[in-house]
């Protein structure tokens, strides 16, 4: 039984694809590039693109199961490439956005729910496992000014959230995949701990083994600085939720341990594991 992981050179897709690979299922990976993926030899790589419909049923042909991350643009294409294929049960990584108050008005949960709609209408079993903030984020607002600088700029020092791990992500996806019990199941999964950002940067110098300075900036400057590595849409939602939850703890969840059996990362594991990410 082949299962088809998309994205598998991402930081949720690898995880995923070497943990089906543990559990002993025949995984293809797909990618643009085969030949630059860099997946292990052991690993077939078939190229695909979820934005070019013409490249899915070879790479969706003889699967039963797949991983999938949001794309609005082509999923009536992969569910019609899906369906002919005989998949049976997608796996997709959506975004708990979707299940947030406001989430009708916030343009990334309505891009993920198109997706999640399209998968509830195409008869194929599907689970949606629903993340909140990615700790994989931190890379995005901090990478560069730790990196070069040794100090941290922020608006609101004390707001609060609860990063996941991407390893938890992908357990709860490969356990979904391979385990009875989680089809039509949506999960909405957060960290384990409350933080303010001010306590993430602290743990990151801890793995570091150095301290990094704290710097209080406006909105309109994390706005512009924050703009520089990712889209615009992304930068007001993390400001919009960081405004929200400035002094307020933020959710979190314990539906990776219940589910997997194993206990989910904390932010400390998370900083030592990207430690190398952090320096020059």
């Amino acid at each position: 039984m082949v299962t088809v992981v998309f994205g598998a050179r991402g930081n949720v897709g690898r995880h995923v694809a070497d943990g089906l690979l543990a559990a002993g299922e025949q995984v293809r990976a797909t990618s643009r590039t085969p030949d630059a993926a860099g997946l292990p030899p052991r690993m077939k790589v078939v190229a695909a693109d979820l934005e070019r419909p013409e490249t899915l049923p070879t790479a969706l042909e003889g699967a039963e199961k797949v991983f999938l991350y949001t794309k609005p643009d082509g999923i009536a294409r992969f569910v019609d490439a899906a369906r002919s294929a005989g998949v049976r049960h997608v796996v997709l990584l959506s975004s708990g956005s979707v299940v947030a108050p406001g989430a009708e008005q916030n343009p990334i949960a309505r891009q993920h729910r198109v997706v999640e709609e399209a998968l509830e209408r195409s008869g194929i079993d599907w689970t949606f496992i629903r993340p909140g903030m990615f700790a994989t984020n931190t890379l995005w607002w901090w990478q560069r000014s730790i990196r070069d600088e040794g100090v941290v700029r922020t608006p609101y020092p004390d707001a609060q959230t609860a990063p996941i791990h991407e390893k938890d992500m992908a357990t709860l996806a490969v356990t979904a995949l391979t385990e009875p019990g989680h089809r039509q199941r949506a999960y909405t999964v957060y960290g384990v701990e409350s933080l303010t950002l001010r306590q993430q940067v602290e743990q990151v110098g801890a793995a570091l083994g150095r301290g990094i300075r704290f710097e209080v900036i406006s909105v309109e400057e994390a706005r512009e600085q924050m703009g520089k590595t990712m889209p615009a849409i992304g930068v007001e939602t993390f400001l919009r939720v960081w405004a929200a939850h400035n002094g307020t703890p933020a959710d979190t969840s314990t539906i990776v341990e219940k589910i997997t059996g194993r206990p989910a990362h904390t932010f400390a594991q998370w900083a030592r594991d990207h430690a190398d990410d952090f320096r020059s």
